[in-house]
């Protein structure tokens, strides 16, 4: 069984940075993207940044933070992250990170519990 745990959210500052944590355990078979994910109340859950591990590890981020966010990978420890950077309090959001792998013919996909992400003053 495949288990996501996030980390590193709380309450910063406008302007201020943040890094969360994403570690993966268990059996993981191949890996095809991975990804942040951001949702607020009243609201769909929307992509914020992915990997796509089949690709070459080409990263895409949502235009709302694009050059503000950096998404990236340890695959020795198996951990993924989200630098952010000068954030807003339009970033605030329970924080999910996503996990898509393929084995024996088929997709699976995983979720984190989430981390809450504050931005206020």
């Amino acid at each position: 069984q495949v288990q996501l745990a996030e980390s590193g959210g709380g309450l910063v500052l406008p302007g201020g940075s943040l890094r969360l944590s994403c570690a993966a355990s268990g059996s993981i078979a191949s890996i095809i993207a991975m990804s942040w994910y951001r949702q607020t109340p009243g609201k769909q859950r929307e992509v914020v940044a992915s990997i796509n591990i089949s690709n070459d590890g080409i990263t895409s981020y949502a235009d709302a933070v694009k050059g503000r966010f950096t998404i990236s990978r340890d695959s020795a420890i198996r951990t993924m992250y989200l630098q952010m950077n000068s954030l807003k309090p339009d970033d605030t959001a329970v924080y999910y990170c996503f996990l898509r792998t393929y084995s024996g013919g088929r997709l699976y996909t995983y979720w984190g519990q989430g981390t809450q992400v504050t931005v206020s003053s």
